[in-house]
């Protein structure tokens, strides 16, 4: 029996736009609160927020206990998870670090598309023809960004490259990570399955952190900070609420506008405060390349869909 959204696609709209709303603007806030905190302090605090979060609310709804019954093999399965999604984590914030925003949002829309490559190599699912051809549109977009970018020496090349591999080895990491959450499904509900994460990542990466940093903050970085830790809990939130009243191919091509939105959140941030972020050097080729990155997004979404049997 497969699943049919509500019809309410109004509704599913609003969700799909809040959601890329978020993660248009995760880039910028993560940016800036860069300012006065290192990665990892970042990042564990942005985990130790979502691990008390879920925590209270799988605690209320009491849907903890399959957690703690969790076979030795799965909990195995669930830690290989956890240290995925902290490379994903902490190679996106170090990438947002080394080069800029609207890059960093733009390279991890490889992220999807890698994992469905893993679902064909392991899952031996189906990579229909439009998958392909999103795949190569979104390669020849990345390419023309990123020699725009080192052409136009907005940042050193060192520093661009070295970030842009950050948000790479991220995009692979997330892949890895949501495969291995798919198999984890057998067992745990998503939301069981990121509280575990949550948790785990939150203890792992405390040894790195640095909680006096917190102490420092200022009114403004305290606020960055926080919309950083509600913007995941609210993003995908409203994601899964998305799907459950708009068709999945709709929703994914209003989020594959994400990068063109970041662009968008950067130069307004720069406008409103140009000490505190540089703009983005994006000429015509590098808007062309993200605009083909988008293209090659939506292709995939809409042409990877699956035809619907007939009645």
């Amino acid at each position: 029996m497969l699943h049919q959204s509500s019809g309410q696609w109004r509704l599913g709209l609003m969700l799909a736009l809040v959601t890329a709303a978020c993660w248009a603007t995760l880039p910028v806030a993560l940016k800036l609160s860069l300012n006065a905190m290192d990665a990892y302090t970042l990042t564990w605090f942005r985990f130790s927020f979502a691990a008390v979060v879920m925590l209270a609310w799988l605690g209320l709804r009491g849907e903890l206990a399959p957690l703690r019954q969790l076979p030795t093999r799965h909990r195995l399965w669930l830690l290989a998870a956890t240290v995925l999604l902290i490379g994903n984590y902490v190679g996106y914030v170090l990438g947002v670090q080394y080069t800029s925003p609207g890059n960093a949002q733009l390279l991890i829309q490889l992220a999807p598309l890698l994992m469905a490559l893993g679902g064909v190599w392991i899952f031996k699912e189906r990579f229909v023809w439009g998958q392909w051809l999103g795949l190569v549109v979104i390669v020849v977009g990345l390419a023309l960004f990123f020699r725009e970018q080192v052409i136009g020496a907005a940042l050193t090349t060192a520093r661009y490259t070295l970030g842009s591999s950050m948000v790479l080895a991220a995009a692979f990491s997330w892949a890895a990570y949501a495969l291995i959450q798919k198999q984890l499904l057998l067992r745990l509900r998503s939301p069981q399955i990121l509280t575990g994460i949550y948790c785990l990542s939150a203890i792992l990466l405390f040894p790195l952190a640095k909680p006096q940093q917190l102490l420092a903050l200022d009114g403004l970085h305290w606020s960055l900070l926080l919309y950083c830790s509600i913007n995941t809990l609210v993003a995908y939130g409203a994601f899964a609420e998305a799907l459950a009243h708009w068709q999945a191919s709709r929703v994914s091509t209003v989020l594959a506008t994400t990068p063109l939105l970041c662009l968008g959140a950067v130069a307004a941030t720069h406008a409103l405060w140009p000490a505190q972020i540089a703009p983005e050097h994006v000429g015509w080729l590098g808007l062309f390349g993200a605009l083909l990155v988008v293209a090659g997004s939506a292709l995939s979404s809409l042409l990877g869909q699956s035809p619907r049997p007939k009645p």
